[in-house]
C-alpha cells in the first residue's frame, strides 16, 4: 500500500485528460510558464536595485588618515 507503481500513475493522468481535457490543460500549462517568467524578472530587477555600489567608509571608522596638523593662530 505504500507506493505507487506506474500503472497507478498513467491511470491517475488518463483521469486528469479525460476531465480537464488537453486544451485547458495546455491552457494552464503555459500560464504557469508565463507566471514563472514574470516572476524570474520581477526578481532580477530587484536584483539590480539592490546591486548599487556601496558608499566609501568614513573617516574614524578604522581608517587611518595621514595629515598635517597646523597650529591656528588666533585672529584679532
Amino acid at each position: 500500500m505504500g507506493s505507487l507503481s506506474i500503472w497507478h500513475w498513467l491511470i491517475v493522468l488518463l483521469v486528469v485528460v479525460l476531465v480537464f481535457g488537453t486544451k485547458k490543460l495546455r491552457n494552464l500549462g503555459a500560464d504557469l510558464g508565463s507566471a514563472v517568467k514574470g516572476f524570474k524578472d520581477g526578481m532580477k530587477s530587484e536584483e539590480e536595485k539592490t546591486a548599487q555600489p556601496k558608499p566609501e567608509i568614513a573617516p574614524g571608522a578604522g581608517q587611518t588618515i595621514e595629515g598635517e596638523a597646523k597650529k591656528e593662530t588666533p585672529k584679532v
